[in-house]
């Protein structure tokens, strides 16, 4: 297969020789080689300024980010054989991590299938695909994932706001056996999660090892599960011992999951269901005088670009004041965030300058992170997005 070629300007290699897997449409000598040129998906040889060959890079000419590296090599292209290695070595790094079949098989960049992401729910695996290069080779992935796995079923679910970035189209397609629910164990805990009606691929693996901690604190506890969508957080909380558990949810759907997810542990005289924004939910609950030993606040991405920097943070800073209100004296405030652009220490500070306005001390006694089946890419800061900070809160 002969490939096109893309030449990087002087001094632009300085990322990829660290390790990054980026190109930028402005590092390309496009006077030398047209980015015009190429086809949406299109493979190319990348080479440096003085034709040192870098690697093979799946390219969008449209897009801020114009190429993804995905070899080191030019002899091995993205195709089956390439998919079957990654896809294997990503497994084995699962594998050595997990005894059961639940996880984030590949997280992208940090398994090094750039615009790849694929959950495993035991026999069925949920596929999204965000990089033109890789919706090109998405017959390539299938295949490859039924050599390396023999799934029952796959639900590719391209349905997500990624693909627009790369003007890719919306939908989602069924392959062999796919059922509207799954089951899963998480930390000794049985779920269903909706793969096909649920949030991004029906749950989310990255907060496993942050909600095995919660359950060494909860026992004896009354909890508070803020955006708790399909009760991660709250039904692991009621099967290690929490006295009571409130969910708050804006999906009447996902409470209703929740609630199936409490049956199936034998929790849901534990569980009360409060449907609503989270914002007038919480201050709801400060007029009626609640409180809670444990509250747990795990909200969506609120920086999803740079410029919701100022808003997005002021928004962790409302919510984190609204949660702290709600503790009992000596309470714990379990304060997430999936913004990659919050950077711990902000988050940290968050947390102090709430805590300062109410009055009230407070000590971090476990950071907690991403879970070992989403390894962070040491070159690309993007990969490593995840904080979950346990914090007590009380007064002097």
């Amino acid at each position: 297969m002969s490939l096109a070629r893309l030449q990087l300007k002087p001094k632009a290699d300085r990322r990829l020789k660290q390790g990054h897997l980026w190109i930028y449409s402005n590092e390309i000598d496009i006077a030398k080689t047209p980015l015009k040129n190429l086809q949406i998906g299109e493979q190319a040889e990348i080479v440096s300024d003085t034709d040192k060959v870098l690697g093979v890079a799946v390219v969008n000419p449209n897009g801020l980010i114009c190429a993804r590296l995905i070899s080191r090599d030019n002899k091995h292209l993205l195709n089956k054989s390439l998919l079957v290695h990654r896809i294997n070595q990503a497994k084995s790094l699962r594998e050595l991590n997990f005894a059961d079949p639940y996880y984030r098989l590949v997280y992208g960049d940090s398994d090094l299938l750039p615009g790849l992401i694929v959950d495993r729910f035991g026999d069925t695996l949920v596929v999204q695909i965000a990089s033109a290069g890789m919706e090109v080779v998405k017959q390539e992935i299938v295949d490859a994932l039924d050599q390396c796995l023999r799934p029952k079923g796959i639900l590719i679910k391209n349905d997500h706001s990624a693909r627009e970035l790369e003007n890719l189209p919306l939908y989602t397609e069924s392959l062999g056996e796919v059922t509207n629910t799954v089951e899963l164990v998480e930390n000794s805990v049985k779920f269903i999660a909706p793969i096909v009606e649920g949030q991004k691929t029906g749950w989310f693996y990255d907060h496993r090892c942050n909600r095995e901690y919660l359950q060494k604190i909860c026992k004896g506890k009354r909890v508070l599960d803020i955006f708790s969508y399909v009760g991660g957080w709250g039904v692991q909380a009621a099967v290690a011992g929490a006295t009571d558990v409130t969910c708050i949810d804006a999906s009447e759907f996902a409470l209703d999951i929740a609630f199936e997810n409490a049956k199936l542990n034998g929790v849901e005289d534990k569980l009360r269901m409060l449907e609503g924004k989270a914002v007038p939910a919480l201050k709801a609950l400060i007029e009626e005088g609640e409180k809670f030993d444990v509250v747990v606040l795990d909200p969506p991405a609120f920086i999803k670009r740079k410029k919701d920097q100022k808003s997005g943070e002021a928004a962790y800073y409302h919510v984190n004041e609204l949660a702290m209100r709600l503790l009992n004296r000596d309470g714990v405030l379990v304060s997430a965030s999936c913004s990659m652009h919050m950077a711990e220490e902000k988050l940290i500070d968050t947390i102090r300058s709430a805590s300062r306005h109410l009055d009230r001390q407070s000590q971090i006694f476990y950071r907690g992170c991403q879970g070992p089946d989403h390894p962070v890419h040491p070159a690309i800061p993007e990969t490593n997005y995840l904080k979950a900070l346990f914090a007590r809160v009380y007064r002097v």
